[in-house]
Order: C-alpha cells, then structure tokens, then sequence
C-alpha cells in the first residue's frame, strides 16, 4: 500500500491528530517527488535480510545505520524531543527513515510554502531531500520504530527556520526553480 499525503488545515489542535483540510486534498507520489522525496515500501518483518533494502543502501551510499524506538517509555525527555522534532527545520544531508513498526507523521513545505502532511507506517521508507523545511511527529499512539540511514558518520545537527541563507536551502531552490521551470523565492 503507497503512503499517504495530503495538504494540511490550519488548525493549531495537537498535531498528533491527522490535520486533513475539508474536504481532503490529497497529494500524489508524483508530488512529492516533484519536490524530491523519495519513497519505497518494504517489508519491515525482513528487515534485517532484506535484499531490496541492501541494494538501495548500497546505490545511495547509506553506510550508517541505527534504530530509534521513540516512545515515552524508551526515551528520556520524550516531550522535549518530539517537540524538537516538530521545529520546522533543514538539514545540510538527506534524511531518510525507514518505519519499522508504528506511525508518524512528516510534514514538508510545498513550493508554494504550505505544509503537506506525509503519514509513514511499517514498511514505508522515505528520503527528504537536503535543504527541505520539514518536521516530524508521531499519531496519539507515540510510538514509532525508525531506521535512520546515513552517508558517512551521521550528522543530525537540525537548521531551525529561517534558513535562506544555509547552501543546503539554497540547492534545494535552485533545483526546484530548475524543475519548475520558475524562479521560486525563498520561503
């Protein structure tokens, strides 16, 4: 089953719940790669063999690899980092998790500034480009089971907004007025 998009309301309700607009906008795959997310579906019960999962780690250079259960239970100051998480953020690298097991939320900006809310769940791998604003939180289960991949030694150093002048965000603009064929301001 494909993941699941959709632009988000403008509530300020806690942003554990869904966030849908009515009536539901739904957004496509071929949107979000538009963007330059990428997304696959693996088997998460096989993760640990899984040759479909090696050979994208192998084509992209993920040589890092850990897993985070984030859950109240299993990490101190659970509050205080998932609402790290949910800052609207950058990174200078790719991120890309891999949900073993629950269900979360990112949320990316569109090219027209608005939030698109991404629902991950078992299964779903999902790469953010380097230089997107994003944030990430968790359904009102507050569990999820992530893989965290990385190029190198990992680096999670998070580049709070605004962030125009950061050279990730500005690649990310340039490549998206490249592919829109529009000279997208920064937002």
């Amino acid at each position: 089953m494909a993941m699941e998009a959709w632009l988000m309301d403008d509530s300020n309700e806690d942003p554990r719940l869904p966030h849908r607009r009515n009536p539901n906008e739904p957004v496509s795959l071929d949107r979000l790669a538009e963007l330059g997310l990428l997304y696959c579906n693996l088997n998460p019960a096989i993760y640990q063999n899984d040759q479909e999962l090696t050979k994208i780690r192998e084509a992209r250079g993920y040589n890092y690899m850990d897993l985070l259960d984030l859950c109240p239970e299993k990490v101190d100051n659970y509050e205080e980092k998932l609402k790290n998480f949910y800052t609207e953020h950058i990174h200078q690298d790719e991120e890309i998790r891999y949900c073993l097991e629950g269900r979360g939320y990112f949320d990316v900006r569109d090219k027209d500034d608005r939030w698109i809310r991404i629902l991950i769940k078992a299964g779903d791998l999902i790469i953010l480009p380097a230089g997107i604003y994003h944030r990430f939180t968790l359904e009102p289960s507050n569990y999820v089971k992530l893989m965290r991949l990385f190029k190198g030694e990992p680096v999670w150093t998070a580049y709070n907004r605004p962030q125009e002048d950061n050279p990730a965000r500005k690649e990310y603009i340039k490549d998206l007025s490249e592919k829109f064929g529009v000279s997208l301001a920064a937002h």
